[in-house]
């Protein structure tokens, strides 16, 4: 080559390039030179390319590793060999004559020559030869620096002394019986096992950790210590004195094992000198190696425990599993997913991987080492952003992986140094000062989930993944996710049904939790009975064909399967999909729907109907079988329930033990609802089918006696229609011929004429629905709502700041004609939008809707205040709820509901429980300062909801919160007890809520975000639990779906009596259906069957007298300043409490209606571009003033919902 550029010539190129060439065109100048360069000549060369195989190539060199340990393996092997083949009378070189020793000396050539055959011999030289090879061509490859330094190495030498005097004997015969120490290539074999291990990390990827592969190590030093003891001490006792003296491998290895262990039994001892100090020697070396592998070993044993360990391959082949990620391993957010997850009872063989890049905490370790989790939970400390970490807890194949947000964790200082670069942002009047240090901290701890999820994503396409994000700004990074819960999106959208509709917290907590309705049964108070057997309904979904509850339904309308599904069995059908493509759920479709074999439906039950046993009461078997007959021949069109009625809406999951025996049968954890065959000529309960009189009792059940109610000249007397099979639009109109004339239209008010009159046009006007002009964040998708035709100024939100549009001071100026709404917030966020909606979404009337005053710590920024400025009766203001002034400016006395919003900075208190302190203590001052306000509190714990309006006197709570205590400690004493017997019923694994029985909480005056976790939980069994709440919130509006209300019974309402009756009204005539019962228990009702006695300390009412009227003086004056009416203070509301609040998911048919029922209902809707199906009906404003002994007029079929 370089002869070639010296004579200015260049060698020709390949055929490849002179085609290209061709193809392409040469475009060279003619006479200009073009050389070839090639690259990394130097491994060309015979010694790289021996060093590449060798050394370099991790494959390769692990093969020649495998092989070099496979030769010291087979010259250990064949040196036990001989050992055992040895002739101790012959010893002597190659062809030399034995001598003769006497058996009283010692024989020191024993220790020179032994006997090896000639084939041993043979084997012996052959890996001998190889070895040497070897080890001078590694010397060769690896040469670099000093020689003697390589050759002076212990592992050298070992190498030399084991193949070189072999390698002679070829050359000297007689020194082919020469003793050669070749059981020190255990030690080689050793070296190489090493070095092996390292390059099967590499090479191969196998995952080993460092405690494996140190357990190996330290194995194999204490197995070659052994051998090395045992040959050692054989071959020196050789020079014992006679042939009975010496010792065989079988005695050597005896000895050397009873001496390492300590025990020493003294029946075989060494006789000579040199062996005696041998195996002193060794004794001291086990005793200065030893500990340091040990020492070794217990550091990697504890930093296993930090990580945790590994789900294997097999394992993850043969059974199924899930792996939660989480920032941080909380124990109460991993306890309530275990809770929640195995209360399933088809998840009870899957196993949890917990995934963490943190170590468990000691209450964690201790929670884990429980039998009932130590069996099914596994932490793996690692990262989801590492490959390595996901193929240890088989990311690939899990059945599902669970991203969960650290929400009650906060890093101090690093939250103090947000809210200091905050305070200077705040000082240069940068636009975005409302948002704080803390809310940048869930910014970061949401990127930290989004990156978990597009890890786990990428590592496996096909894995379903749940997730758990904070703020919905973050939620467009994860839509991918099949499904995600937003925490701040749900948790705002709750507190504002909570408004309208209380107790709605605890209807969609109880909703979300797997219960199973035996909560509370060993209560005295029969409202607990009746709440914690209510607390047991969950939503469950069936296809209508496959289904018992609904398959009759077929081609009926969706309102009459719901009336009579809910008659017959006791389940409330809430909802339905069909069988199309982009099909959505609709709640309460309407009476349009007509129900088909394929359309799927979604019902409240105690448990789902493939766990249910259908028990006629009679047990004849004949009468059951006429029973089956007859209902088999009833004609589609008659009545459903003209068979059957229920005896029982819902029996227990646990039956006695007398009960028959059809029902032990029964599979674990059925339900048996116990059908009565009732006799086909009563009359009173065809006239509740038909709706006509009775002829035996001469009147209709349905309508109430003369004497319940007073008879008024000219009014009709109210009944209840019967809900048809296929019903219109307007069944007054189509099937009842019951129509409205003209005066009665110009008595019902029309809503739109209504709204004009009651709102005042130059505080509100342009009113208009529509959607929201300026989305609050990305991602956000615009709901239907009210709102101004022309946005107003931003200065015009601020409530108590006059500006050239107003000149208001504080809420009471703008007299509104409904009370307000007060949410008090830290700062505000994108998520509090989702407040406002469902308060101002489309289905609302005008006339309901009530003002909203935020009062924020921190000005808002400009973007939220944007979002905010098209809806109407939408303020803010800058206080605190610490401050009174800021209350009474707020208009504390004339807001329904105080909303108070968790505060962020709380969670940075030394002590994790001490994170609601300030909030629990504001909140009980505005409860001193204010009884009769209605607040509405979110906490950080739920163990703090106790101290929510805390009485120190009120013995009743106390009463409740004892027991709870009882009930949990039995309940936790029974199920350890029960926790290995098999075959135990389904309610035992059931998830327990310890606050459930919390006045504040059954009530729905308290709230945590945590509630909302077992959301996403149940969308692991329940893929549509997510879609489902959203709409019942009214964070997502689907077409032809309805909306959840409520409405109120009054005096003029009693005359319905039972739930039932009022379930079949609604569907009747307004195609509404009820699902709860929200119920007050006042303590002066001693009629109700739920009447309760609650007891307060009356001896220091003279001292509480004192103390009220110190706060009413204290309250007046602040009024007075800031110039307020003081008429507006109740100064007589009192501390002291006068009633409970609970609520009563799904009740049966025959609970009575009580004064003041708050009714759970869903109302149909059409969307936003469809008309509602609903008949007029009369509305009342809050504000209205109502004539003197006006009665209201209850025309026949329709009824007043009271909005």
């Amino acid at each position: 080559m370089a002869e070639g550029l010296v004579d200015g010539t260049v060698p020709p190129l390949p055929p490849r390039y002179r085609f290209r060439d061709l193809v392409l065109g040469d475009h060279y100048a003619e006479g200009e030179d073009r050389v070839r360069v090639e690259f990394y000549i130097n491994e060309r060369s015979f010694k790289e390319r021996l060093q590449l195989y060798f050394i370099k190539n991790q494959r390769s060199s692990l093969r020649i590793r495998v092989f070099n340990f496979f030769l010291m393996a087979v010259s250990c092997t064949l040196y036990c060999v001989r050992v055992i083949l040895d002739d101790h009378r012959h010893i002597a070189c190659h062809g030399c004559t034995p001598k003769n020793f006497s058996n009283t000396t010692e024989n020191w050539w024993g220790l020179l020559w032994v006997n090896r055959p000639v084939w041993l011999w043979a084997l012996q030289v052959s890996i001998a030869i190889i070895m040497l090879f070897q080890t001078v061509l590694m010397l060769y490859l690896q040469h670099k620096g000093n020689i003697c330094q390589q050759l002076m190495s212990i592992t050298r030498i070992l190498e030399f002394l084991n193949t070189i005097p072999f390698i002679i004997t070829l050359f000297w015969p007689p020194l082919r019986n020469l003793f050669i120490p070749v059981f020190l290539n255990c030690w080689l074999a050793h070296a190489i096992l090493k070095n092996m291990l390292n390059d099967l990390n590499r090479a191969l990827q196998k995952i080993q950790t460092a405690f494996s592969q140190q357990v190996i190590i330290l194995c194999s030093m204490l197995l070659c210590l052994i051998f090395t003891s045992i040959c050692g001490v054989e071959h020196l006792e050789r020079a014992a004195p006679g042939v009975d003296g010496k010792m065989n491998f079988f005695q050597a290895s005896y000895f050397v094992i009873v001496t390492f262990s300590t025990v020493g039994y003294g029946d075989i001892q060494v006789n000579v000198w040199p062996s005696q100090l041998f195996v002193a020697i060794m004794i001291i070396a086990a005793l200065v190696v030893i500990p340091i592998q040990l020492e070794q070993l217990a550091f990697y044993l504890l930093e296993r425990q930090k990580q945790g360990a590994s789900y294997s391959k097999h394992r993850a082949a043969s059974e199924k599993h899930v792996v939660v990620c989480a920032t941080c391993i909380q124990a109460d957010l991993i306890m309530d997913f275990l809770n929640e997850f195995y209360a399933h009872p088809h998840l009870q063989d899957y196993f949890v991987v917990l995934l963490s890049p943190v170590e468990l905490d000691n209450t964690m370790r201790l929670l884990l080492q429980i039998p009932i989790w130590s069996q099914r939970v596994i932490y793996v400390q690692g990262s989801a952003l590492r490959d390595q970490d996901l193929q240890r807890v088989r990311m690939d194949d899990a059945e599902a992986c669970f991203i969960l947000s650290p929400r009650n964790v906060m890093d101090r200082h690093e939250a103090a140094q947000n809210e200091s670069d905050d305070d200077k942002r705040k000082n240069k009047g940068s636009g975005n000062a409302g948002k704080s240090g803390l809310d940048s901290l869930r910014n970061y701890y949401d990127q930290q989930t989004i990156l978990r999820t597009w890890a786990v994503k990428d590592f496996s396409p096909n894995l379903p993944i749940f997730v758990q994000i904070l703020k919905p700004e973050n939620m467009f990074h994860v839509k991918f996710a099949d499904h995600v819960v937003c925490e701040d999106e749900f948790k705002y959208a709750l507190l504002a049904n909570n408004c309208l509709t209380p107790g709605t917290s605890t209807f969609v907590t109880l909703l979300i939790h797997t219960l199973r309705g035996h909560e509370g049964s060993d209560s005295d108070s029969q409202w607990m009975r009746m709440y914690g057997r209510s607390s047991g309904n969950e939503v469950y979904h069936i296809t209508l064909g496959d289904s018992k509850f609904f398959g009759e339904f077929e081609n009926k309308s969706f309102i009459y399967a719901s009336f009579h599904a809910h008659k017959k069995y006791g389940v409330a059908l809430v909802g339905v999909k069909k069988d199309e493509e982009d099909s959505e759920i609709q709640l309460n479709p309407g009476p349009k729907h007509i129900m088909q074999a394929s359309d799927t439906c979604y019902y409240f039950n105690i448990t789902k109907e493939e766990n249910s046993a259908f028990i006629f009461a009679d047990s004849d078997p004949e009468k059951e079988r006429e029973h089956k007959r007859k209902d088999s021949k009833s004609s589609l069109h008659n009545e459903p329930s003209s068979s059957s009625k229920i005896h029982s809406i819902i029996a227990s999951v646990e039956t006695q033990e007398g009960n028959h025996n059809a029902v032990d049968t029964q599979e674990q954890g059925s339900m048996a609802i116990e059908l009565q065959e009732r006799r086909a000529n009563d009359p009173a309960r065809e006239a509740l089918v038909t709706g006509k009189p009775s002829t035996s009792s001469g009147r209709n059940l349905l309508i109430p006696p003369a004497g319940e109610e007073e008879r008024v000249p000219g009014r009709r007397r109210p009944s209840i229609l019967p809900v048809l099979e296929i019903m219109s639009s307007d069944p007054e109109d189509e099937e009842t011929g019951i129509t409205f004339t003209a005066e009665k239209v110009e008595t019902e008010v029309d809503g739109d004429i209504e709204d004009i009159k009651v709102w005042d046009a130059k505080n509100e006007s342009d009113w208009m629905k529509g959607y929201p002009p300026v989305a609050p964040y990305i991602g956000y998708t615009p709901m239907f709502s009210h709102l101004l035709a022309n946005p107003r100024k931003l200065c015009c939100l601020e409530l108590d700041q006059p500006c050239s549009h107003s000149n208001h001071h504080c809420a009471r100026d703008y007299n509104w004609p409904n009370n307000s709404i007060i949410v008090a917030v830290e700062s505000t966020a994108p998520g509090l939008y989702n407040f406002i909606v469902p308060l101002r979404a489309h289905w609302r009337p005008k006339h309901t809707l009530k003002p909203i005053v935020i009062m924020v710590e921190k000005r808002p920024d400009t973007v939220f205040l944007e979002s905010i400025a098209a809806f109407p009766l939408v303020y803010y203001m800058i206080g605190s709820i610490e401050s009174l002034d800021d209350l009474l400016r707020a208009g504390i006395l004339q807001a329904d509901t105080v909303v108070v919003v968790d505060r962020e900075s709380s969670k940075l208190a030394e002590e994790d429980y001490m994170a609601d302190a300030c909030q629990v203590v504001a909140v009980q001052t505005m409860f001193k300062l204010f009884p009769s306000s209605t607040i509405i509190t979110e906490l950080t714990h739920p163990s703090n909801m106790r101290f929510m309006q805390f009485r120190a006197k009120d013995y009743y709570a106390l009463k409740l919160a004892q027991k709870q205590k009882l009930s949990f400690v039995h309940a936790y004493l029974k199920g350890k007890l029960k926790s290995n017997v098999k075959g135990k019923r389904e309610k035992e694994r059931g998830a327990n809520l310890s606050y459930m029985f919390r006045l504040p909480f059954a009530a729905g005056n308290v709230f945590t975000a945590s509630m909302l976790d077992t959301l996403l939980y149940q969308s692991f069994v329940k893929d549509y639990m997510i879609i489902f709440t959203r709409l019942l919130l009214g964070l997502d509006q689907a077409h032809g779906s309805g909306y959840l209300c409520e409405m109120k019974i009054t005096t003029d309402d009693l005359w319905i009596r039972t739930y039932g009756r009022l379930y079949q009204k609604l569907c009747s005539t307004t195609f509404e259906i009820p699902v709860g019962i929200y119920r007050t228990q006042m303590q002066s009702d001693s009629k109700s069957e739920l009447s309760v006695t609650i007891d307060d300390d009356d001896q220091s009412s003279t001292c509480l007298s004192e103390e009220r009227a110190a706060l009413a003086e204290l309250v007046r004056s602040k009024m007075k300043k800031l110039g307020l009416p003081e008429s507006d203070y109740d100064a007589e509301a009192t501390e002291k409490r006068s009633a409970l609040s609970y609520v009563l998911i799904n009740p049966g048919f025959d609970t009575k209606l009580e004064l003041d029922d708050v009714i759970f209902i869903i109302r149909p809707a059409g969307g936003p571009n469809a008309s509602s199906p609903m008949p007029p009906r009369r509305k009342y404003s809050t504000r209205r003033p109502k004539t003197e002994g006006e009665k209201r007029e209850e025309p026949q079929g329709s009824m007043d919902t009271r909005l």
